[in-house]
């Protein structure tokens, strides 16, 4: 966007606002979309000249080449320019909601960090001699001036949206002197209140563009697709800078050769998520070639159903930020790149923008690799919330055209990539009538598309219902067309009639999210449901060092923040680093194409379900494992028919050749089956053996242990269980050659950050609850004790009484240990608790508590039988399937960036530990939770203990402490989605009940019965 005019920067006392605090419009060259032109293009990115100033009124000169200033690069933000080492410029700052600055708009602080940026270029005689030189700006942050050799020429903003500056007049053969001058703060902020760091800057490419005479100025697509014909209806039409000069539009594969604003059809393959088929076009006049990339489908509402090409699809999305650690939004391609495989690689089929328009280059890689994308609008006002939204822009007409600018600029730049399947005004910038002006205006640029907007339930100006972070209870009554009725008849038969999604649900922060398959369950179920998209993406940790120089990630309050909204930021599926969470790893379980899942009312049968909207199951290849305690008895491919889109199909393992062996001694057996893709489908993107899906059934479980017939020996100061050896009050004091140096019933954890948030649904409405950890805290979980009142021999076996509970409560746990003698190696315990007293809500586990002496405890070996390989929990459970797994202890643990409870692994009927005293293995017996018999024992082991993770801030400050710390549990409480939406659903919850544990410790020695 070109923008107007200025004269020379002044200090004159001046009764108008600085241009900086103005609402005044960009007017001018409107910017066109990202191009691949034969134009010449020169990339001014790399090292400026850079002096960071207090005020906006710097006093710097235009024409100052900045000899003698320091050193910048661009792209990039001012405050990361020297991370994480150095902070020159200032650090970042992190809020959500809260402005950083007084709410006084359009007024900013006279405290006005502004940076001055001085680039010197050169242009050739033969680049001057004809047409236009327009400076572009992709995205600076937040307002910003520009002066050509010395002479002001623009001002511009709208920080992530391109500018276009028309320097024809000013720019001279030879040397030239570009100046730009950018506030970190302006009236721009108060429209820029997205949950993110405020980071400043010149953070996308400059370029310096050739416009030649009787070139191309702009092109506009439309490339719709008939599902019955199979047609593609074509339109390009072109702005030029000569009327004259008629472009003519070539698509080489299509045959087609056409003028600019033509319309034609012809048979076509269409473009999808699934099957991103592109066609290079090209639009020519004599002077210059632009090149576009094609895509035909049609986006359309049926019936309430949210459909691409006819077909119903669903929306399995994440909402992304821009954002590396290093360089805050000023990502790079090689991110952009690694951002889309990785989304293809975990089966997310769409993306939102949060909350502003990405890089232009991201929705390329959209088109070409196939994602759904919803272009969002920069526009965020939530810091009005906590004014009551009094002065909010979105409702004030003084900021309509500024506003209505932003969405053209939008629109204008991104409308020809197919990949843009919907349009959003913005996010949380509340209601009023700036949404249907901004509603309009995108209408009459493309009606093509649906439009979006969450904040305004009535939907009154848009074509999707959307809603954050609603509960299942409510997302079910939606799916039925049951919510309760919008006051005016009119707007709510409206609103009915349109289709649903979360723009927001499934807080990724942390460990989580919880409940996953729970609303996935839902979205099948009613077709009004189009799916969601997780928040977020990935952690926005910074990367800094610690006081000692550790590196770290750093959230908000590490950077001395007068305001901050603390570690809110980091709740991404990738950690900053962008390793995938174990939040990620069971996403792609949930969404994953090809749906594999036990059929409960048809016990031993699997049902493998096709859940793409266009793709059979041609490129798929179903192989299947049957495995007994862990160990493949056999494995086999599945000769089966070709799978049509939605439909499914039902498998048993003699309908597949699999042979279930008699297993007399009990194991468990499983039946395993994944979906992958063949080889010589494999698209390039894809890694070998690319799973689309998995999932398994229990075709037996695991038989319970025989009783041992042992004798327990009576010491002078205590009892000799096997190889276990317990004092006279009957403590464990050491397992074989292995201290034990603590043990006891356990009923806490280390806190999730869902755990630390209040939330709740309980048996339909969401209901405010306390959160769970302020619960357990009521309860006096964080600081149990236990009693042991009496031990003695009971028919054979050692039985020690007692009872478990905090300080300061009086709700506990009666606890009972049976020790019986298996032979000299092996020890048997039934570990037993019944809760008394009132408890005031949930608890966080009921297992029991080992801590070994183990100097290297993270380097400890450690085998199990259960699911894995990675962490899953009562409510994330989709992506565990059931084998033999090994690890090291350090590797079981998740490094989240915030410290917290993580590695469980759960349904585990055997674990060998690798100790340095020698093997000690632990076989799960009978294990129950109420009435409930449970398969397996929930299992995870680490070098610190549950204090010192709850306790920690960042992952470098939880230190080995000598001690192997083993938790066995007959259950947990599941994770949630409470840091942001519902808590524990009913069906993850862990209330106070009795439990029991069946365990054999043996040392050493390999696994027996």
């Amino acid at each position: 966007m070109s923008a107007t005019p200025t004269s020379s920067t002044t200090d004159a006392p001046s009764t108008e606002l600085p241009g900086h605090e103005s609402l005044e419009v960009p007017v001018g060259v409107r910017p066109a979309r990202w191009y691949d032109r034969n134009a010449s293009r020169r990339d001014l990115s790399g090292t400026w000249r850079f002096r960071l100033f207090p005020e906006a009124a710097t006093g710097a000169d235009p024409a100052d080449d900045g000899a003698g200033w320091d050193e910048l690069t661009v792209p990039g933000h001012w405050q990361l320019a020297q991370a994480p080492d150095a902070w020159p410029y200032g650090k970042p700052a992190y809020t959500n909601v809260i402005f950083p600055i007084p709410v006084d708009p359009p007024r900013v602080p006279r405290a006005n960090p502004t940076g001055e940026y001085r680039l010197t270029f050169a242009v050739a005689p033969e680049e001057t001699a004809d047409g236009r030189l327009v400076l572009r700006f992709e995205g600076v942050d937040s307002w910003f001036e520009v002066a050509v050799n010395g002479v002001p020429c623009a001002t511009s903003h709208g920080s992530r949206l391109p500018t276009e500056i028309d320097v024809t007049e000013l720019v001279r053969p030879g040397e030239n002197l570009l100046a730009v001058r950018v506030t970190q703060w302006s009236a721009q902020t108060y429209v820029e209140d997205q949950d993110q760091w405020w980071l400043s800057g010149i953070f996308r490419e400059v370029t310096l563009e050739h416009r030649p005479a009787g070139g191309i100025e702009h092109v506009e697509v439309s490339a719709e697709y008939d599902h019955v014909s199979g047609l593609g209806t074509l339109r390009i039409s072109a702005e030029t800078t000569d009327a004259a000069q008629a472009p003519v539009v070539r698509v080489p594969e299509l045959g087609l050769e056409v003028s600019a604003g033509e319309q034609v059809s012809v048979a076509v393959e269409p473009w999808s998520a699934e099957t991103p088929r592109l066609y290079t076009a090209t639009v020519s006049t004599p002077a210059e070639t632009v090149q576009v990339r094609i895509g035909f489908r049609t986006i359309a509402i049926t019936d309430g159903v949210f459909t691409v090409n006819g077909a119903p699809v669903k929306l399995y999305g994440v909402n992304r930020h821009e954002f590396e650690p290093t360089r805050g939004r000023a990502v790079t391609a090689e991110t952009m790149l690694q951002d889309v495989l990785l989304m293809k690689r975990h089966h997310v089929n769409a993306v939102r923008t949060s909350h502003y328009p990405p890089h232009p280059a991201f929705l390329e890689l959209c088109d070409a690799y196939g994602l759904y994308v919803i272009d969002e609008n920069d526009l965020e006002t939530h810091g009005f919330e906590l004014q009551g939204w009094r002065g909010n822009p979105t409702d004030d007409p003084a900021w309509t055209p500024l506003l209505v600018d932003r969405v053209t600029r939008m629109v204008r730049r991104d409308a020809h990539h197919p990949s843009i399947i919907m349009w959003s005004l913005g996010n949380e910038a509340g209601t009023g009538r700036n949404l249907a002006a901004m509603a309009e205006a995108i209408r009459g640029l493309d009606d093509s598309r649906p439009l979006h907007y969450e904040g305004d339930w009535s939907s009154e100006h848009v074509d999707v219902y959307s809603r954050m972070y609603a509960s299942t209870h409510e997302v079910a009554l939606i799916g039925r067309g049951e919510e309760p009725a919008l006051g005016d008849g009119e707007l709510d038969a409206r609103r009915r009639a349109m289709p649903f999604m979360q723009c927001e649900y499934v807080h990724a922060m942390g460990n989580g999210p919880g409940g996953f398959t729970d609303y996935d369950d839902l979205f099948e179920a009613h077709p009004r449901l189009m799916g969601g998209f997780v928040w977020e993406w990935i952690d926005h940790g910074i990367a800094t060092r610690a006081a000692d120089g550790t590196p770290s990630f750093g959230y908000g309050g590490d950077f001395g923040e007068e305001l901050h909204d603390g570690s809110f930021i980091v709740d991404g599926l990738l950690l900053p680093d962008r390793t995938p969470s174990p939040g990620m790893v069971e996403m792609a379980a949930v969404y994953a194409p090809i749906r594999i899942e036990a059929i409960e009312q048809l016990p031993g049968t699997i049902e493998v379900r096709n859940r793409y909207a266009f793709r059979s199951t041609e490129h798929v290849a179903l192989t299947w494992a049957l495995l007994a305690d862990g160990e493949e008895l056999a494995t086999g491919e599945v000769d089966a028919e070709v799978i049509a889109p939605g439909e499914s199909l039902l498998l048993t393992p003699e309908a597949v050749g699999a042979e279930i062996p008699l297993m007399p001694e009990g194991p468990a057996v499983w039946w395993r089956m994944w979906a992958q893709v063949r080889p010589e489908s494999r698209a390039e993107w894809e890694p070998e053996d690319f799973v689309l899906g998995a999932g398994q059934v229990m075709l037996s479980p695991h038989a319970g242990l025989e009783t041992p017939t042992g004798e327990v020996v009576a010491l002078a100061d205590g009892w000799q269980v096997g190889p276990v050896r317990l004092d006279g009050a009957g403590r464990p004091v050491s397992i074989g050659d292995t201290a034990v140096a603590d043990s006891r019933i356990d009923a806490w954890r280390a806190r999730t950050d869902n755990d630390r948030r209040p939330g709740g649904q309980t048996g339909g409405e969401v209901v405010p609850i306390p959160a769970d950890g302020e619960v357990w805290e009521r309860a006096g979980l964080s600081r149990l004790h236990e009693r042991l009142d009496d031990a003695g021999l009971v028919a054979g076996a050692l039985v020690v009484t007692g009872r478990t509970a905090g300080a300061g409560t009086d709700c506990g746990l009666a606890v009972r240990y049976t020790w019986r003698v298996v032979d000299e190696r092996t020890a048997e315990v039934s570990v037993s608790v019944v809760p008394d007293g009132v408890w005031p809500g949930p608890v966080a586990r009921l297992g029991w508590w080992l801590a070994l002496e183990q100097a290297e405890a993270g380097s400890v070996a450690v085998e199990w039988v259960g699911q894995g390989p990675g962490e899953s929990y009562a409510d994330s459970t989709r992506a565990a399937l059931h084998g033999r797994y090994a690890h090291t202890v350090d590797e079981l643990q998740t490094t989240y960036s915030v410290p917290q409870e993580n590695g469980a692994r759960r349904g585990v009927t055997q674990v060998r530990l690798g100790l340095a005293g020698g093997d000690l293995e632990l076989e799960v017996g009978d294990v129950t939770l109420g009435t409930r018999v449970i398969e397996g024992a929930e299992f995870s082991a680490r070098p610190w203990s549950d204090g010192a993770l709850d306790a920690a801030a960042h992952p470098h400050e939880v230190a080995p402490d000598g001690l192997l710390h083993l938790h066995l549990d007959a259950a947990q409480h599941g994770l949630g989605t409470a840091a942001c939406g519902p808590g524990v659903l009913p069906n993850a919850a862990l209330r106070p009940a009795p439990a029991t544990i069946q365990l054999r410790l043996r040392t050493p020695g390999g696994w027996q019965r």
